[in-house]
C-alpha cells in the first residue's frame, strides 16, 4: 500500500486495541473468577484479536480500495488522452480540392500508387514510395523508381495493367495525363481508395497548374517546405525569361520525330510548348491553329522558312523513348540545324534555338519546366 494509506504512527494501536469486560453485578469471588484467565476465555481473547487484526487490515484494504479508483481514473483519463492524440495522428486529414472536387485525404496513406508521369519526381523529391507505379513509361536515367521491382510496374497507358493496381491495395491514388482515361475504371476497382487528379483546366496557365499540383501534393505528404522550394525554383526561372524576353522577336515551336519535324501551335492547344506562349505572351511566328496536340501538326520546312521565326522551341520527342528494334532515332538539333532549307532561318543563322530537356517528353513536371526555362532564360540573356 502507498504510504500515505496507512494511518499515522500509534493511531491503529489506540482505535483497536480490545476493551476490558464491563463488570456485572456480582460479587467480590465472581471478581476474582472472572480475572483468573482461563483456557476458554485465552482462547476467546485470541480470537478477538485476531478478528479485530482482520478488522484493521480490512478497514486498511477498504481505505485503499476507496482511494485506489481515484489514481486509476487519472490514470485511464491520461491514457485515454494519449491513444485520443495518436489516434488523431493516425487519423489526421487535409482537404484537397482536384479537377473533381473536394476531398479528405489522409496525411499517412498506407499505400499510394502512381500513374501520372508529371508527378514523379516531385513525389521523388517527397520522400514518397509508392507500392504501384507506371514503371514502364519512366525514364531510367531520369527516375529512381523505374528499375525498382518492390514497386508493381502498372504498364503503359495503351496495355495497362491495372491488376496490379489492385494488388497494390491503395488508400490513395495519384492519376492522370496519359492514364487519365482509366479515372473510372480505377475508381470501381478501388473504391475505397482516394483518387486525385490536377490536370490542366481549360483557359487556365499551365504554369499555374503546375504550381497547383506540386503544392497540393505537397500538402497531402506534408512536404510543403519542398514544394515551395520547387515553386520558387521555377518561378526565378521564369522571372529570368520575362526579363530578357524583349517582347517583339517571333517564336515558334517544333517537335521532332521520326525524323521529321512537326508545328507546335501557340495557346494551350499545342503540346508542352503551345502554352508557353500564353505564359510570357510569346509573339508567334506563324499563326496557325493546331489539330493534333499530342504529336503536333505537318508543317513543310517551306512554311517554316517562309515564318522565318527569330526563336525556334523544339521538343524532341523519340530522345528517351525505347525505339523498336529497326527503328532509327535521328536527334532533333540534326533534324533541324541540318535542314538545308531551313539554313537561311534568323533562329538558326543565330544559333537562337533552344531544345527541351532530352527526357520532357516522359516528365513535363515542374522540374522539367523550370530546366527549360533557365535554358531559355539563358539564351535570351546570352543573345542581348
Amino acid at each position: 500500500m502507498p504510504t500515505e494509506d496507512f494511518a499515522p504512527e500509534g493511531t491503529a494501536s489506540e482505535s483497536t486495541a480490545p476493551k476490558r469486560p464491563r463488570l456485572g453485578a456480582a460479587g467480590p469471588e465472581s471478581i476474582a473468577r472472572s480475572s483468573a484467565p482461563t483456557p476458554r476465555s485465552r482462547t476467546a481473547g485470541a480470537l478477538s484479536l485476531g478478528l479485530i487484526a482482520i478488522f484493521a487490515l480490512g478497514a486498511c484494504g477498504s481505505q485503499a480500495e476507496a482511494e485506489e479508483p481515484e489514481a486509476t481514473e487519472a490514470e485511464a483519463a491520461e491514457t485515454e488522452d494519449a491513444e485520443g492524440e495518436a489516434e488523431g495522428e493516425d487519423a489526421a486529414t487535409v482537404t484537397i480540392e482536384d479537377d473533381h472536387g473536394t476531398h479528405e485525404v489522409s496525411t499517412d496513406p498506407q499505400s499510394v500508387v502512381v500513374t501520372d508521369n508529371r508527378s514523379y519526381r516531385t513525389l521523388e523529391a517527397f520522400g514518397v514510395e509508392p507500392t504501384a507505379a507506371a514503371r514502364s513509361l519512366m525514364d531510367a536515367q531520369t527516375h529512381d523508381w523505374a528499375e525498382d521491382e518492390s514497386i508493381l510496374d502498372l504498364g503503359n497507358h495503351r496495355e495497362p495493367d491495372l491488376e496490379n493496381m489492385v494488388a497494390a491495395e491503395p488508400d490513395l491514388i495519384i492519376n492522370g495525363q496519359r492514364f487519365q482515361q482509366y479515372y473510372q475504371d480505377l475508381g470501381g476497382l478501388a473504391p475505397e481508395a482516394t483518387i486525385l487528379e490536377f490536370e490542366p483546366q481549360e483557359d487556365a496557365d499551365l504554369v499555374e497548374e503546375l504550381i497547383r499540383k506540386t503544392e497540393s501534393l505537397g500538402e497531402v505528404f506534408g512536404e510543403e517546405g519542398v514544394a515551395t522550394e520547387l515553386v520558387e525554383e521555377l518561378e526565378a526561372e521564369m522571372a529570368r525569361v520575362q526579363d530578357a524576353y524583349d517582347g517583339e522577336s517571333t517564336v515558334m515551336g517544333l517537335l521532332t520525330s521520326g525524323g521529321d519535324m512537326s508545328y507546335v501551335a501557340p495557346g494551350p492547344e499545342g503540346r508542352s510548348i503551345g502554352p508557353v506562349f500564353d505564359t510570357f505572351d510569346l509573339t508567334p511566328a506563324l499563326e496557325q491553329e493546331g489539330e493534333n496536340e499530342s504529336h503536333g501538326d505537318d508543317i513543310s520546312v517551306e512554311a517554316i522558312a517562309t515564318a522565318n521565326p527569330d526563336w525556334l522551341l523544339v521538343l524532341d520527342r523519340e530522345a528517351r523513348l525505347s525505339l523498336d528494334e529497326g527503328e532509327e532515332y535521328s536527334p532533333a538539333a540534326e533534324i533541324v540545324e541540318e535542314s538545308a532549307a531551313l539554313a537561311n532561318v534568323s533562329a538558326v543563322e543565330n544559333d537562337q534555338i533552344v531544345y527541351l530537356p532530352e527526357n520532357f517528353y516522359l516528365t513535363e513536371d515542374i522540374q522539367a519546366y523550370t530546366e527549360f526555362f533557365r535554358d531559355f532564360a539563358d539564351a535570351l540573356e546570352a543573345a542581348e
